[in-house]
């Protein structure tokens, strides 16, 4: 993380069109932006990402504060563009088709390295298989996004200490169901 004077450097070298700076801030923000909307809907995920940074580049003149501020202002678009997506899918439902449908069409080798760099991901989707939606998404939030948790109080609309109380049930219930997991396959 940096100072918060590097930080202002950076967004004053993205607002001032540095393409340097702009893909420094996205490197920083991408990553746990993808995992945190892949939590929430795996499908669409990179197209809502990409929605949240056009609307991050349009408001980013608007933005005061330093780089935690930053993350919470993105995340808290993020789960907006959700709350939009949702709602979308409501209206037009659509028959999914299942990953594996395209497997002969994939170059084996190639699948083999995409699956390989979505370690992190997969530890994602455990969290998100083993939880209830909302402890869900507080761990991803506070853990994958390094967020406060007065920050994912304000993206979620709670107080701080239901975030820090779904935290702690959330990380217990993960404990219990690892250990179970754990002892079955030895």
């Amino acid at each position: 993380m940096a100072t918060h004077d590097e930080f202002e450097r950076l967004l004053d070298g993205v607002r001032d069109g540095s393409e340097a700076a702009a893909s420094e801030l996205f490197r920083r923000t991408q990553p746990r932006l993808l995992r945190y909307l892949r939590s929430q809907a795996p499908g669409p995920a990179e197209d809502i990402a990409a929605e949240v940074w056009v609307a991050v580049a349009t408001g980013l003149d608007r933005f005061e504060g330093d780089e935690d501020g930053f993350r919470g202002w993105v995340f808290t678009i993020a789960r907006r563009r959700l709350l939009d997506h949702h709602r979308r899918t409501q209206r037009q439902r659509t028959t999914p088709i299942e990953p594996h449908a395209f497997d002969d069409r994939v170059d084996g080798a190639a699948a083999a390295a995409v699956h390989s760099a979505n370690d992190a991901q997969e530890a994602v989707d455990r969290i998100v298989a083993e939880l209830s939606p909302e402890q869900a998404e507080v761990v991803v939030l506070r853990i994958v996004a390094d967020l406060d948790a007065d920050t994912v109080a304000a993206i979620m609309g709670r107080t701080a200490g239901w975030v820090r109380v779904t935290q702690y049930r959330a990380l217990k219930r993960l404990a219990r169901r690892l250990d179970v997991n754990l002892e079955a396959t030895r």
